[in-house]
């Protein structure tokens, strides 16, 4: 059986993808696993075990359309769902299984605040895409596979720094998701323990902002590492404190404890960390919290984010309690602290 896996972007949602990716290969006798992306996204993929071969999307759709005729697929696994994808599905005129995006749902949810979400993970969701072939989930969560190549040692980070640190993820996709920089330097005023700072180079500037508070103890890693170098970072840390971003789910795939601030999104649209078990009624996962103000009548004011609030205020992210969120945090490291944690070579 030869089986094409779709999921063009981005960083968080391909990461999600691969519970059904692992299941999919270990689950089917003799299955020959390809995968469809954007081509910016290839390294998230490219030293997974599970796949074996990985198809991006360079020169347009056209020229990828004519490079997966000649692979003979049996089965498309849609996991993206858009105009592009039925273009390709179209093309390749074999058996898909499509992912069901709940559109409508999600629309009731962000301007009626009618909440008819299924209590679930996008990534159980994901595997009701492949329940007609006999694939279920595992349980076992998400993957991350770092490349051998790939090694952060003592010399890339300060030496206050190599027994433990926190890793706070300032980045993300759009500006109401992102944990304003002033309210960084509040809550990591109340925080003791050695910090470094993650996002690309984008977010380098509000970095320095933020390490600004003591550059000793925080240290900007912004912009300085390549993702799977950032991903070392993270496996390293000995917790996540993050935006809803692709480096939140980079943790869950290392089964670190995160606590995930939230802005004008909501995890109700079911993007939250997945450690393989959990959905969000119950708890997220043992020593991993979600921050997230549920009293505004404005909030979520979108499924994906916008360049500023709409209504000005940003009081979803403004509002939130940097005072609980550094208790937390100390609720995670202590007993971290006592267990020992993992060390850089």
């Amino acid at each position: 059986m030869k089986v094409l896996v779709i999921r063009f972007s981005s960083i968080g949602d391909i990461v999600l993808t691969t519970p059904v990716v692992r299941c999919l290969k270990q689950q089917k006798e003799a299955l020959e696993l390809h995968y469809l992306t954007k081509s910016v996204f290839r390294l998230i993929l490219e030293n997974n075990p599970y796949i074996d071969k990985v198809h991006t999307l360079d020169e347009g759709l056209s020229a990828v359309i004519e490079e997966l005729k000649k692979e003979k697929y049996d089965y498309v696994i849609d996991l993206h769902h858009n105009v592009r994808t039925l273009r390709v599905k179209r093309a390749l005129n074999v058996m898909s299984y499509s992912f069901n995006k709940l559109n409508v749902r999600k629309w009731l949810l962000v301007n009626l605040k009618i909440n008819v979400m299924p209590d679930k993970s996008i990534v159980d969701r994901y595997f009701e895409t492949v329940k007609a072939l006999g694939v279920v989930n595992d349980t076992k969560g998400l993957d991350y596979f770092i490349p051998e190549d790939v090694k952060v040692t003592h010399q890339d980070v300060p030496m206050s720094h190599w027994a433990g640190y926190v890793g706070c993820v300032i980045g993300g996709s759009y500006n109401t998701k992102k944990f304003p920089v002033a309210k960084w330097r509040e809550l990591l005023s109340l925080v003791p323990y050695p910090i470094v700072l993650m996002g690309g180079p984008e977010d380098r500037d509000e970095g320095r902002q933020i390490a600004e508070l003591d550059p000793v103890r925080i240290y900007n890693a912004c912009g300085k590492f390549s993702l799977n170098e950032s991903a070392e970072l993270v496996r390293y840390a000995r917790l996540i404190v993050s935006n809803d971003t692709g480096l939140m789910h980079m943790a869950a795939a290392f089964k670190k404890p995160i606590i995930s601030l939230w802005g004008n999104t909501s995890p109700l649209f079911g993007m939250y960390p997945y450690y393989g078990y959990n959905n969000l009624q119950s708890r997220v996962a043992p020593l991993s919290y979600i921050q997230e103000n549920k009293h505004l009548n404005c909030h979520p004011c979108s499924k994906l984010g916008y360049n500023r609030c709409p209504k000005g205020h940003f009081k979803c992210m403004n509002e939130l309690d940097v005072t609980e969120i550094s208790n937390k945090i100390k609720n995670i490291w202590l007993p971290s602290q006592q267990n020992g944690a993992v060390g850089m070579s």
